[in-house]
């Protein structure tokens, strides 16, 4: 080992006399709840929807509360956020001729935006100050034009989150630089940034296809026969039951299916009743393209007891938001909405 002093220059990790955070190998957290309110305001700046005698307006970004940060480490990007956005409207209705009629105050609230749910849609609240037929029509109207408009703008914020959020900027110079140093270092034929020679670049290229992806296995236990659990796995009545949320499911050998309201959808690839589910598994929040493969194996080791040994492999790390979180949330999901509801509701707690 070196002295203090005398390592190696190429490590990326020297110290520097002006403390700079060279490639962002450390960690590196920034703010962006300031960052974000400017960012809303300039999102929602003259967002006027019209549908036929009815005008909204978007008058302004009313309150943005919450937490929002970006950290930073060895170049990649992990956003974290749960915010609360309430927007104030103003709408106008118009008689035939164009004459202005009235006009109506009301308020759109997004009470929860969060990094845990970047692909999904937030709930959307609408009222309006008018309780009789002018003021159904308007909320109307805010429900089926202006909320689509809205969610549309959210998702902007989500991705330039997921991007660096008002450090995306430093974050692509400094890749520009880093890939340009690499690049004439590798063409000389010398040593580069990160220590290797010309062959090893070969095989950090294979290596690199495999990275990304994770692999789950869990075991759990289920006081009941495994054909029962098979059974309730494969019915989209139960799905529904245990997990309050819709679900089409094909009890055929490439059949698809469709669960947790659309957010996961598949096909089956192999069935063996009370023995084995493997199907392909995508989430509509990753990457298009990608998919992952869920093999569920049933065993009986004493009568009345059901060991399932579940495998989740090549789920991504991230999502197409950014969110390096989708292999902890995929586990906790397996965990908490389905084995554990399934016990609780079906009584097959250990």
């Amino acid at each position: 080992m070196a002295k203090f002093g005398e390592g190696d220059k190429r490590w990326i990790v020297a110290d520097r006399a002006d403390g700079t955070n060279v490639h962002n190998w450390h960690w590196a957290e920034t703010n962006c709840l300031e960052w974000s309110r400017t960012f809303f305001r300039k999102l929602f700046a003259n967002v006027v929807v019209a549908d036929g005698d009815v005008s909204v307006t978007v008058k302004k970004v009313e309150k943005l509360d919450g937490e929002a940060y970006v950290n930073v480490r060895k170049g990649k990007v992990i956003p974290g956020y749960e915010i609360g956005v309430t927007l104030a409207l103003e709408s106008e209705v118009r008689g035939s001729n164009g004459k202005l009629l009235q006009k109506v105050d009301g308020a759109v609230e997004i009470p929860y935006i969060s990094d845990e749910n970047a692909g999904e849609d937030p709930e959307v609240r609408v009222t309006v100050k008018d309780s009789g037929e002018v003021g159904k029509r308007l909320k109307q109207v805010v429900v089926e034009k202006v909320k689509p408009v809205i969610l549309e703008k959210v998702r902007v914020w989500v991705e330039s989150m997921a991007k660096g959020g008002p450090v995306k900027d430093d974050l692509e110079a400094k890749k520009v630089v880093s890939q340009k140093n690499t690049s004439s270092i590798n063409s000389n034929g010398n040593v580069n940034i990160n220590g290797n020679n010309g062959n090893d670049s070969k095989k950090n290229e294979k290596s690199e296809g495999k990275k990304g992806f994770k692999t789950i296995n869990l075991t759990e236990r289920f006081n009941c026969r495994a054909k029962d659990l098979f059974e309730i796995l494969m019915d989209e009545n139960r799905w529904r039951g245990f997990t309050h949320s819709n679900a089409k499911i094909s009890k055929e050998v490439g059949g698809e299916f469709c669960i947790f309201d659309g957010s996961v959808t598949g096909v089956n690839l192999e069935l063996q009743e009370g023995k084995l589910i493997v199907q392909r598994w995508r989430f509509g929040s990753w990457l298009d393209g990608i998919q992952s493969t869920v093999r569920i194996v049933f065993e009986e080791p004493d009568s009345g007891v059901t060991v399932v040994k579940l495998t989740h492999s090549d789920v991504p790390e991230e999502d197409r938001y950014g969110n390096a979180t989708v292999v902890e949330n995929t586990e906790r999901g397996w965990r908490d909405l389905i084995f554990q509801r399934i016990r609780a509701m079906f009584s097959f707690g250990i």
